[in-house]
């Protein structure tokens, strides 16, 4: 694994990557975030207790899965750039930081808004809840700490070792429901034995799941270009792409 994966310690060749799977994370995202949406919104049935409020679980869960998901993949990067040092590493985590914290925003807010007609207020401090705001903070913490420094390695070092102390919220996050009695809901499809959710509203709910990671490749993948382009300006080869792109928009 490690062999296949050395070659992309050099940003011209996570550059390319980045440009080879651009394209199959946004289609990927189009495809899977319509029809999902539309099968979820309009074809799926009511809840029986619920009536249609339910709905909001086809935007919320995945956004709430993979804030956790996102902030996984961000500290391995941050892992992999301080064992290695990757420039690519830290360059691949501060990419995913402000994608991640967009995916806890949302899951908040949703859970704020499918909140208050169940249980009467748009927040309570439960510990699913607290914990996921906590997980918001650390990704604005990565983010910030990152920025705080002009030396762009010492700050991905500085942002990396923040990323990875601030991992253990994860499990806090996902067995909150278990450990304390709580508001929330515990595990709905995730009990692959016997998921509490009937098939005609999984379905829709899991092709939202994998358009929510499409679309979280699809903007790292953007951010990580922009970050390689900014940080490798010097570059020979990066001079030939922008001077290809500056060509190509005069042509058009």
């Amino acid at each position: 694994m490690w062999k296949w994966l050395h070659p992309y310690a050099k940003t011209e060749k996570a550059f390319g990557l980045c440009n080879t799977l651009q394209p199959w994370f946004a289609g990927t995202f189009f495809l899977l975030f319509i029809t999902g949406s539309v099968w979820g919104l309009l074809f799926a049935p009511a809840d029986y207790q619920q009536g249609d409020s339910f709905r909001i679980i086809y935007f919320h869960v995945p956004s709430a899965m993979l804030s956790m998901s996102a902030y996984v993949a961000m500290a391995i990067a941050a892992l992999v750039g301080i064992v290695w040092q990757w420039r690519t590493a830290f360059m691949t985590m501060i990419a995913i930081a402000p994608v991640g914290a967009v995916m806890t925003f949302i899951a908040l807010f949703t859970g704020a808004a499918w909140g208050k007609p169940m249980w009467g207020a748009w927040w309570v401090w439960d510990a699913r809840l607290t914990s996921e705001l906590i997980l918001l903070f650390l990704y604005c913490g990565v983010i910030a700490l990152y920025h705080a420094f002009d030396d762009k390695q010492q700050a991905g070092k500085a942002a990396a070792v923040m990323a990875l102390v601030g991992v253990v919220n994860v499990p806090i996050i996902h067995f909150s429901v278990e450990w304390w009695n709580t508001l929330h809901q515990g595990a709905t499809i995730t009990k692959f034995d016997k998921p509490s959710i009937a098939p005609a509203m999984l379905w829709p709910l899991l092709l939202n799941i994998l358009a929510f990671a499409s679309f979280i490749g699809w903007v790292t993948v953007l951010r990580l270009k922009n970050e390689i382009l900014r940080r490798e300006i010097h570059r020979p080869w990066v001079k030939a792409v922008l001077s290809e792109k500056r060509e190509g928009a005069n042509a058009v």
